[in-house]
């Protein structure tokens, strides 16, 4: 390993602290340093700023230093390449950056050395058809949500898997996420949680009409469809919290498994049972 890539959510002086005495260890080791366009200005180098696109095909680590959405903005960027990605926290424990600031350095010894442990973690693919014409197409980590504008009714969603029709929801949206996701909104939702390495794809109603239409775990390798029937209403598509995209009457959203899967490295210090009790706040009263 001798390229390591730093995105840093530039806010906060602790954050330029931290990023300068980071890039001096990383130096101290022999490795070689590249930023992104927002994080170069907190160590001066402005003009080395690289696009965060563009980093994954640059360097053999991705250091992300910030929160969940600061790390899931850059999984989306990953791709095939599988470079590992090592989330460190600034503030509280994440699901995604479990890594707190006073690991980092022995967390980056461990892979230095080669002894480090990962997380694969799926990730879904999502495309957009209408009218018989695919007009986008998105990856994600955590989930993809169709859901109503603030001030639309209950919307309707045809929904089939594999083909094989599944039910027509009624409801205020409907979240198709990963394991991985199913600590986010999916959680607020009523969905289960499931562990993150398992391959399995989970379907949860945001507020259905019905209340016997339950949260659906399917198995990995199926593909979902979902076509909107709701002729009046604004309707958005959502991916991963971030990037949203404008539904029409009878467009498709289709979500499947991606080829391609991420690799979160993990704390040697806690398993993913004590961040859920620490994140959660399971046992305290």
């Amino acid at each position: 390993m001798k390229k390591v890539g730093i995105v840093a959510k530039p806010h906060g002086r602790e954050v330029r602290l931290v990023v300068k005495e980071l890039l001096e260890w990383l130096r101290g080791k022999g490795l070689e340093v590249f930023f992104d366009l927002d994080s170069a200005p907190l160590v001066g180098k402005e003009e080395q700023g690289h696009k965060k696109s563009e980093l994954p095909s640059l360097v053999d680590l991705l250091i992300v230093l910030g929160g969940d959405g600061t790390l899931l903005s850059v999984a989306r960027l990953v791709g095939l390449r599988g470079v590992p990605i090592l989330g460190v926290n600034l503030g509280a424990l994440g699901f995604l950056t479990e890594i707190p600031l006073e690991e980092l350095y022995a967390t980056m010894d461990e892979v230095l050395t080669g002894s480090y442990q990962y997380s694969e973690r799926m990730m879904l693919t999502a495309h957009i058809h209408r009218q018989g014409e695919r007009i986008a197409e998105y990856s994600v980590l955590n989930d993809v949500v169709i859901n109503k504008g603030a001030l639309a009714r209950i919307i309707e969603m045809e929904t089939y898997i594999d083909k094989e029709y599944v039910t027509t929801y009624r409801a205020d949206g409907l979240i198709i996420s990963t394991p991985t996701g199913s600590t986010a909104y999916s959680m607020a939702a009523g969905g289960p949680i499931i562990y993150p390495s398992l391959q399995a794809l989970l379907l949860t109603p945001i507020c259905p009409h019905t209340l016997t239409n339950r949260p659906l775990v399917i198995p990995n390798g199926v593909r979902i469809e979902v076509l909107l029937i709701s002729e009046k209403e604004d309707v958005y598509l959502t991916l991963d919290g971030q990037v949203g995209f404008a539904l029409r009457y009878r467009d498709v959203v289709e979500v499947k498994s991606a080829q391609h899967s991420i690799k979160l490295i993990r704390s040697s210090h806690r398993s993913y049972y004590e961040v859920l009790r620490t994140k959660l706040k399971w046992g305290e009263r």
